[in-house]
């Protein structure tokens, strides 16, 4: 047998994390067996914002040291209520945006608001108050904004902020936005969001007798979209949809979702070719990313990790798969899952 040459690159995040190739060495020839284990996306969260708290009684998350006089403040943006990304909007119509956050810092947040910060105004206020939230909590948070009155593509951006001012992190993010196209051809303003239970392209919301969850079409078919639109832009050819790696890739999803964690190892103990070969789909190339929120966070959070982005324009690749799964109760709300392979 030729020697196995085991290359190992160390990604700098805020926790251990790594990408692992595997070739077989001493043969011109293709590899017969390549994987690629990129690190899950919690591991590069940035480190919540610490503000001194205003009691000492309030309930810390678990693997956080006690300290009495520190509270932890951070955010997740679960789903867009109204108003999707792209949402077509008539020109000069006032509109209702909603966002759902969660609040998975350790003290209640009280006295917090939205800000604006840059992009299109769309008449947004400077700043808005946000209900007091218990931490644990969910909150939606809405303004009413005004679309400009000359057709386009328009972006608006706004960042959290707790009583002091400071503003606080989203989960990768340090900003939220709301995106419309302004031209003939408009929806109704006010149509919920595709993220909500009962909006087109996702199904109710169900139980699987391990958690309540819910399903979304209609954000798989926007992530598979950016995936093959930012490899096109980067001239290479996109990736065939394959629906053994998507039903292995949506299990994972559900599986994180249900059993709130992000890895790429399952909760059964089955690695990433594993649940393709138990999906029926038989790799000799296989990469998974994953990620939490919207697609555009998932997005986001590929592109600002340059082992990730890799993987999102890997040239070895020739078929996907994309998995999402949304669960109210657990930390981050929405989990993708991208299985990518070829056979």
């Amino acid at each position: 047998m030729s020697p196995k040459i085991l290359l190992t690159f160390l990604l700098a995040t805020l926790l251990t994390s790594c990408i692992t190739i595997s070739v077989e060495a001493g043969t011109p020839a293709a590899p017969h067996f390549v994987t690629a284990t990129l690190p899950a996306t919690i591991e590069a969260t940035p480190r919540p914002t610490r503000t001194p708290a205003p009691t000492a009684s309030s309930t810390l998350a678990a693997g956080i040291t006690p300290t009495s006089s520190v509270c932890i403040y951070s955010a997740v943006l679960l789903e867009d209520v109204t108003i999707p990304d792209n949402a077509k909007v008539p020109a000069g119509k006032i509109f209702t945006k909603t966002w759902r956050f969660k609040n998975n810092g350790t003290c209640a947040w009280k006295g917090f608001t939205i800000q604006y910060a840059s992009g299109e105004r769309m008449n947004a206020p400077d700043s808005a108050p946000v209900p007091d939230t218990e931490a644990g909590a969910t909150v939606d948070i809405s303004l009413d904004l005004t679309a400009p009155s000359a057709s386009g593509s328009y972006t608006a951006n706004f960042s959290l902020h707790n009583a002091d001012g400071n503003a606080i992190s989203i989960g990768t993010e340090k900003t939220f936005w709301v995106k419309i196209v302004v031209g003939t051809g408009a929806t109704p303003v006010g149509t919920p969001a595709s993220s909500s239970p009962s909006a087109s392209g996702a199904s109710k919301t169900v139980s699987n007798g391990k958690c309540q969850y819910s399903e979304n079409a209609a954000y798989v078919d926007e992530l598979a979209n950016l995936i093959n639109q930012a490899r096109r832009d980067a001239k290479l050819p996109p990736l065939s949809l394959n629906s053994q790696l998507t039903s292995a890739a949506q299990a994972h999803s559900l599986d994180m979702a249900c059993g709130n964690f992000l890895d790429h190892t399952g909760s059964d103990g089955l690695w990433i070719n594993a649940r393709m070969i138990r999906a029926g789909y038989a790799p000799s190339y296989f990469v998974e990313i994953i990620a939490v929120g919207l697609p555009q966070n998932a997005m986001s959070q590929w592109r600002n990790s340059a082992v990730h982005w890799q993987a999102v324009l890997d040239s070895n690749a020739a078929d996907f798969g994309v998995g999402y799964a949304y669960n109210a109760d657990s930390d981050y709300g929405g989990y993708f899952t991208v299985d990518m392979g070829r056979q």
